[in-house]
């Protein structure tokens, strides 16, 4: 069966979100912790995390993602910057084990002038404060598209960072395929190829999730402009090969499309239908 759901608002908590990609013909779904631009993040409503587990059980969703606010870079070059980000991070990661054994991804950040290998010991030195022993949370890192001095927009950048973190089994990856295919990894016309080399540099055993946006840029462009699912530069054709790939096709697939919610409905059987 194929898991899929939309990014949704959490401002009326889990269960509500439940619900609302139940109505859009999902099965998972994908949130912000807290303000996406600012710092602020509501309380936990604890009888609605309990109904809200209770619902993911019996109605199947098997798996959530967290998306961490856009404010959090870890490897800024400013040491206030870093220190919001960490505090946001160890917080969110605090409260993500109020629903155990989910997904949280962040962007690792941009050096701003700094350097990759910089940006790299910073963003590693951040994830070794905040992972902790007995969390259950797998803490994704996104592939980017390597707009300005963005880290991850390469393979081997994912990997530098995991192999400078200590509770390296806390760690998975979540590719982006509107970032992959701007940051120059065709999974339009090499698929096989792509999913290879993540496979020789990071180990497909750490790919969790899949962030499904059509791009409004070609080929290795160095942008991040998500487009509706058949709309953009990779196409629906792309998109049918992507989510039947037999090293994809059962991994949680999330939609950042530029849509309402009934276009996300829309697109998710559309996706169903292309599903085999």
């Amino acid at each position: 069966m194929l898991t899929i759901g939309a990014h949704l608002s959490a401002s009326k908590g889990y269960t509500a979100m439940l619900k609302q990609a139940q109505e859009i013909g999902a099965n998972t779904f994908q949130f912000f912790t807290r303000n996406p631009r600012g710092g602020s993040a509501k309380a936990i409503d604890e009888k609605d995390v309990e109904t809200f587990l209770e619902l993911m059980k019996s109605e199947g969703f098997p798996v959530i993602l967290a998306h961490a606010p856009y404010t959090l870079n870890c490897c800024s070059a400013k040491p206030e910057t870093r220190e919001f980000a960490i505090n946001t991070f160890a917080d969110d990661l605090k409260r993500m084990e109020y629903t155990p054994n989910q997904l949280y991804n962040f962007h690792p950040g941009s050096h701003v002038g700094q350097g990759e290998e910089t940006g790299i010991e910073l963003i590693a030195d951040a994830l070794n404060q905040v992972l902790f022993e007995d969390m259950t949370t797998t803490v994704l890192l996104e592939t980017m598209a390597g707009k300005g001095s963005e880290v991850g927009k390469t393979f081997e950048e994912l990997r530098a960072i995991i192999d400078k973190v200590e509770l390296k089994d806390k760690l998975g990856v979540c590719l982006d395929t509107c970032h992959v295919n701007d940051a120059g990894y065709d999974v339009v016309n090499n698929l096989d190829g792509v999913l290879e080399e993540f496979d020789r540099v990071v180990g497909l055993e750490r790919l969790k999730a899949i962030h499904l946006n059509d791009s409004k840029n070609p080929f290795n462009a160095h942008k991040d402009r998500h487009e509706k699912i058949g709309e953009g530069y990779i196409g629906k054709d792309a998109f049918e090969r992507i989510i039947n790939h037999p090293a994809l096709r059962n991994l949680p697939f999330y939609l950042e499309t530029p849509n309402e919610i009934d276009g996300y409905a829309r697109e998710i059987a559309l996706l169903k239908e292309l599903y085999k």
